[in-house]
């Protein structure tokens, strides 16, 4: 069976701690996703930034009338991601039950790509067609 690493996508948008909030939020537009990872100089997942972390920072900028500062400082800390060598199946699983669309790929800290609902129903329904 394959496996994440078979499917995942390598061009991925991440952003470094200390890119601006608004220039985040133009590269999510611009791309058309909804969040991507933060990663350090050496490549290892930090966060993520989604569009309602930037939508929180929106709300909150408004209010003080001020908007801006790092994605370090709106990214959700609390990252779940996947390894590259678990099988579609058990990634099915992981998105059946979680309300994600997508995951990092990460192994040892290091982010290696991104995997989504979509590429894994791709995958699967290419085994189950093999």
């Amino acid at each position: 069976m394959r496996r994440v690493a078979d499917i995942m996508s390598r061009d991925v948008v991440s952003f470094a701690p200390e890119t601006e909030i608004l220039r985040a939020v133009e590269v999510l537009v611009a791309r058309g996703i909804s969040g991507a990872p933060v990663v350090d100089a050496d490549g290892r997942v930090l966060g993520m930034l989604s569009q309602k972390d930037c939508l929180r920072a929106a709300i909150e900028g408004a209010y003080h009338r001020e908007w801006g500062g790092p994605v370090s400082a709106v990214m959700s800390r609390d990252v779940k991601s996947l390894p590259p060598d678990l099988d579609l199946l058990g990634a099915a699983r992981v998105f059946a039950q979680d309300p994600y669309r997508r995951y990092p790929v990460v192994s040892d800290g290091r982010l290696l790509g991104m995997v989504s609902r979509s590429d894994v129903l791709a995958g699967l329904l290419a085994s189950w067609a093999e």
